[in-house]
């Protein structure tokens, strides 16, 4: 089944399709929730969120690691303040309702229609909680914007990825399988990507999943490939300018040696493909407003 959503539509299909919409696929806003601090709350886009705590961790290649590229080192100390990040990567079934509420354009992209999810003013239902792709920066900070947060900073995503110590993948140190992530695959239409939270094994120390594999992630960050040997040393937030913007985790078509949370790649944030998406994050101290 598809769902419409153009704006001559949206009345009489705005309830066409109801999978999920208190979790991980649901599109439906339900206000934001939960007191100061607590450990998961409810963004207002309906997407559960999970607190970082504030505190120090590693940012960078862990020692011993000689794979890493030459903008991943030094290892360094990073402290952030506290803050929520987004459970799971923001789905399609919760970008269908920006679209909606904004008219903002569809997600495809620019040059191989056969490497869409959404055809025309159609998205399939089947496609709700499988994660958004074909987006670039700025389409990823309107949807973080209209839904009361904001893209994560590197800092952040690294933090939320890896914890507090020196792991080389979200899970540990463990090398990856297919139980643990979505990737070393081969574009096959929407099966390519998993429904989002599929991986139990892979979720990162504070439970966020997705933080490897099934699609790239945009970050508010511009990139600089000397920028961590000049970070400051609590909550950077990345360099003022740039023609490139940073992104992290990895997709559903790199092997091994990619699936790292410290992998940093540079992009063009006009760019739209189909193995990049994003999550959104927000300061703690913004939750209980």
């Amino acid at each position: 089944m598809w769902t419409r959503f153009s704006v001559l539509t949206l009345c009489a299909c705005s309830m066409l399709w109801n999978i999920g919409l208190s979790g991980a696929a649901g599109g439906t806003s339900s206000g934001q929730s939960g007191g100061s601090q607590t450990g998961e709350i409810t963004g207002k886009d309906g997407a559960p969120m999970v607190l970082i705590p504030a505190g120090p961790f590693p940012m960078g290649v862990p020692p011993g690691d000689r794979d890493g590229g030459r903008d991943e080192y030094p290892r360094h100390e990073v402290t952030l303040d506290a803050f929520y990040i987004d459970k799971f990567e923001v789905t399609n079934g919760r970008y269908i309702e920006f679209v909606r509420a904004t008219n903002h354009r569809i997600p495809q992209h620019p040059k191989d229609p056969s490497r869409n999810l959404w055809q025309k003013n159609m998205m399939p239902e089947s496609a709700a909680d499988r994660p958004v792709i074909n987006v670039d920066w700025y389409d990823a900070e309107a949807y973080c914007k209209w839904a009361g947060k904001r893209l994560p900073t590197e800092a952040e995503w690294e933090k939320a990825g890896r914890g507090v110590d020196d792991r080389r993948f979200p899970w540990g140190n463990v090398e990856p399988t297919a139980k643990h992530l979505n990737y070393n695959q081969r574009w096959i239409g929407e099966k390519t990507l998993m429904p989002v939270g599929s991986y139990e094994l892979g979720k990162s120390p504070y439970g966020v999943y997705d933080m490897a594999g099934n699609v790239w992630e945009w970050v508010n960050d511009w990139y600089d490939d000397r920028y961590y040997e000049k970070s400051p040393a609590k909550n950077p937030s990345g360099p003022e300018t740039g023609s490139h913007k940073v992104l992290r985790s990895s997709g559903w078509q790199v092997e091994t040696p990619l699936v790292r949370i410290f992998t940093r790649v540079k992009s063009d944030p006009l760019i739209r493909n189909e193995s990049t998406g994003f999550r959104c994050a927000m300061d703690a101290k913004d939750a209980a407003r």
